[in-house]
């Protein structure tokens, strides 16, 4: 009975060294799921030592640094992903978001242009470029973005959100009105639109209708909402 429980861990062992590279990805991403970020980027190590040309295996580890803030890391690791497939459209995204994140946003932009220029329709990569335009202040380009992320699907609620954004920082608060409504009918749940599409009411002076918005965002759960009710439309 002892030689064969020894025989059954042997081989319950040796099962172990047997994974596949796809296997280990496969695991990779269930741990990454669990939030397990650390066992992800074990599994999907083993996977690069197994098949060290698996673009997706460094993306997957990427995501993970990147969810353990591990910026410089997943970096590294989107860049080498794209050293093995340089039309992977995706990991210049994804590497724009890491550099966005340590607020390198004028390399962020050219990895965004970069997967554009891959992958014209991707809209995607426009949204995440306007934003980083917005936050260097170039509202007029970020607006750009927004609009040709919008001419690519017009169901993408966060492009027509974004660009009201962008038009309410040159104070053109009509016309971010009329893009955050949109966003709404596409994503009637969506908390911040609400609220935010309250503050620019607000500065037309159209305090009723922004206390609606207000309340709104607070049945949906926004603190924030509660506050500007308190303050702008409990008044006798």
């Amino acid at each position: 009975m002892k030689k064969l429980f020894i025989i059954v861990i042997v081989f319950v062992t040796s099962l172990s060294y047997c994974q596949t590279a796809e296997e280990y990805i496969i695991s990779g991403n269930y741990k990454d799921y669990l939030h397990d970020y650390q066992g992800a980027i074990a599994d999907f190590s083993k996977a690069i030592e197994l098949s060290p040309n698996d673009s997706q295996a460094y993306v997957n580890r990427g995501h993970s640094k990147a969810k353990l803030k591990d910026y410089q890391g997943s970096i590294a690791d989107y860049s080498k992903a794209i050293e093995i497939n340089p039309n992977y459209s995706d990991a210049y995204v994804y590497r724009g978001l890491s550099k966005r994140d340590l607020q390198d946003y004028q390399g962020s932009i050219a990895d965004y242009s970069k997967a554009i220029e891959i992958n014209p329709n991707y809209d995607e990569a426009y949204v995440y470029r306007g934003l980083s335009k917005t936050h260097i202040k170039d509202y007029q380009g970020s607006i750009a973005d927004y609009s040709k992320a919008i001419e690519i699907n017009p169901n993408g609620a966060y492009a027509y959100y974004n660009r009201g954004d962008s038009k309410r920082n040159l104070q053109d608060y009509q016309g971010a009105i009329a893009d955050i409504s949109k966003a709404i009918e596409l994503s009637p749940n969506f908390i911040d639109a609400y609220y935010y599409r309250g503050l620019y009411k607000l500065k037309l002076n159209q305090s009723e209708s922004a206390c609606l918005d207000f309340n709104k965002a607070k049945v949906l759960g926004s603190q924030e909402a509660l506050e500007m009710i308190n303050k702008n439309c409990n008044k006798k």
